[in-house]
């Protein structure tokens, strides 16, 4: 027996869920197919959520334990106690899950448990843990399937001394040491947390820099702070092996470009190179959907090749980002539903929840460069911020990038304390086409963090002004 819907969407993290709140909404008739036990995907279970529940709680500890003298603030015995910290970060996964059926139930959406694949021209087949399968027919199949943890070849994880980004959020005791492999947002966030926590870490990347991608000027700063803090990176460095040894793991490296074999110990490693796609076994390919050379769904407005086949998140090309997966889910169900969904890409932020945190949104230097545009530059150091200094959080900048003729905003990266907040203003400023005259004369509250953006805006023409 089959149930028919107006969608199907295969997967229920940011995307999925997000797509089919929104269907729902639009009064389409919508069922949710999710393999895990719980809503939310990778995101909420094992990544931005508990990531972020962890860098909060590890920043707490470490300030009361260092930071808050300074202040005026003398704290004596504090301790860690871990297995509290897990309960609380768990606790706040709990909840965010629960709230996500809650949602569904009220704009009702049917939520499937169980692996679903596409068995033909609408129709998605579900198969749940114990392998029982059944059939829904649909006119419309979304493919959220988001992404997992790429491997490092010649690697083996097992989630207890070589950890992925899952392992990491759920470590039992502080290791000694911990060696990270990838210098990108998971390793830099998650090194944090345990460097804070009491361990030594280490940071190998191949690149020759922290943050590919990132503003240069940003990964530069971030680096000198980052070290400061007891990071020590090995950059433009290649992993070669880890051995399981009795009480330690034996890591092997090598120049990026080829050289003598160095090797160190540690008890943990975190193995952070990156995602790819979740695509496999999901019958794409008997119905025409096609993947490009890195296994990502090819789509054009989120459709596939095939009729009525979409795809959205993490399994596209693009920033592998929630709030992107976001944007596309519900331009999706409104394309879908006959309305004009739109995302712009230009204006999507990236944020990397470090302490100081660093946040962007459009290009940076090296782009611009690149593409030839020529371009004026305003930076302000949080040093010279009045509530920076009043806070003791005096580390980074705001750089805001504009066009040399017309003034528009072409890029605003940041680092410093709390930029996760202050990079919406630079999104909404740039989603308007804003120029940078525009946020150097809109009126900030004094004194704030965000004053520095505004006299960041300001130094574009030459007035910053504000100590």
């Amino acid at each position: 027996m089959s149930d028919t819907f107006d969608i199907v969407i295969i997967g229920g993290g940011p995307g999925g869920y997000n797509c089919a709140i929104r269907a729902g909404q639009l009064g389409l008739k919508v069922a949710c197919v999710e393999s895990g036990s719980t809503l939310g995907g990778t995101c909420l279970n094992v990544g931005c959520i508990p990531s972020k529940a962890l860098l909060h709680a590890s920043e707490m500890f470490e300030a009361a334990g260092s930071h808050m003298a300074g202040l005026g603030v003398k704290v004596s015995g504090v301790e860690l106690d871990l297995p509290q910290m897990m309960k609380s970060k768990d606790e706040t996964v709990d909840g965010l899950t629960k709230g996500i059926a809650f949602l569904f139930k009220k704009n009702k959406v049917t939520h499937i448990t169980g692996r679903g694949r596409i068995a033909g021209k609408g129709k998605v087949e579900v198969t749940d843990a114990k392998g029982k399968k059944s059939e829904l027919i649909t006119k419309h199949i979304v493919i959220a399937t988001g992404s997992e943890v790429t491997p490092l070849p010649g690697v083996e994880i097992d989630e207890e001394r070589i950890v992925s980004s899952t392992g990491a959020l759920s470590l039992s005791k502080v290791p000694k040491s911990m060696v990270v492999i990838g210098a990108g947002v998971i390793g830099l966030e998650l090194g944090s947390v345990w460097r804070r926590l009491g361990a030594k870490v280490k940071v190998v990347e191949y690149l020759p820099r922290i943050m590919p991608g990132a503003d240069g000027e940003l990964a530069k700063q971030a680096t000198r702070i980052l070290k400061k803090q007891g990071f020590e990176f090995h950059l433009g460095t290649k992993v070669t092996a880890v051995e399981k040894l009795k009480n330690t793991l034996k890591l092997s490296m090598e120049p990026a470009a080829g050289g003598e074999i160095t090797t160190i110990e540690t008890d943990v490693v975190l193995v952070a190179i990156g995602r790819r796609p979740v695509t496999e076994g999901l019958g794409l390919q008997e119905v025409g959907v096609k993947l490009d050379a890195r296994g990502f769904i090819e789509t054009d407005h989120w459709k596939t090749a095939a009729d009525n086949i979409w795809a959205i998140g993490d399994c596209t090309a693009g920033p592998m980002l929630a709030h992107k997966a976001e944007e596309e889910a519900v331009a999706c169900a409104e394309s879908i539903a006959g309305k004009a969904g739109h995302v712009n890409y230009d204006v999507i932020p990236g944020v990397v929840y470090t302490s100081p945190e660093m946040a962007w949104v459009g290009k940076t230097e090296e782009e611009l460069k690149e593409a030839g545009i020529a371009y004026k530059k305003g930076a302000f150091p949080f040093a010279a911020n009045s509530r920076g200094r009043a806070n003791h959080q005096t580390d980074g900048f705001i750089k805001v990038l504009a066009d040399a003729t017309t003034d528009e905003i072409l890029g605003v990266h940041m680092l410093g304390a709390n930029v996760s907040e202050m990079i919406g203003e630079a999104t909404l400023a740039m989603e308007f086409r804003a120029a940078s005259e525009d946020i150097a004369r809109t009126c900030h509250a004094h004194p704030t963090l965000s004053e520095a953006l505004r006299q960041a805006a300001m130094g574009v023409e030459g007035w910053t002004m504000q100590m």
